[in-house]
């Protein structure tokens, strides 16, 4: 369930996964190999919160990779 703080949307790590059809091991190497950026905030349990231009940023990873992989 997304967050909403001071009008802005954020996702969860688990939700952002399935909306860019990735498991959260490939989220969790992306950010450690910074091929992805980290997230900005995180909630309270520590919890990494992401926008959706983040998220539309990631699935455009994962298309490159996706496409790169087809040649």
């Amino acid at each position: 369930m997304p967050v909403i703080i001071n009008g802005q949307t954020y996702y969860r790590t688990a939700e952002v996964c399935r909306m860019a059809g990735i498991s959260r091991n490939t989220v969790f190497r992306w950010l450690k190999e910074g091929i992805f950026m980290e997230a900005e905030l995180r909630d309270r349990r520590g919890w990494r919160l992401f926008t959706e231009a983040q998220i539309d940023k990631l699935k455009t990873e994962v298309n490159r990779i996706i496409e790169d992989q087809a040649e």
